[in-house]
């Protein structure tokens, strides 16, 4: 799950998409993409969640994957994913 906050003037439709990479910058599975629709009740900002789920999702080799959020195609921000070895 996903939480983002958008200031008043962010109200309305917005593009998501969010990537995996790994340290090489190769893309490591298809993209998860689609629509959020911010709306705010009387409020300076308001709150979005994205919730999805990924299946049989596999990584070949230790090392690290990065995932990144793109809002209206800009890079928000990345977390990191640690695979080891078992």
């Amino acid at each position: 799950m996903i939480r983002l906050r958008f200031d008043i003037w962010e109200f309305g439709n917005h593009k998501f998409k969010i990537e995996t990479h790994d340290l090489s910058g190769e893309i490591t599975m298809d993209a998860i993409s689609g629509n959020v629709e911010v709306r705010g009740v009387g409020n300076a900002s308001a709150v979005s969640h994205l919730v999805f789920s990924v299946s049989n999702l596999r990584f070949n080799n230790p090392g690290l994957v990065n995932f990144v959020l793109f809002i209206d195609d800009k890079e928000i921000n990345s977390i990191p994913l640690y695979i080891r070895k078992s």
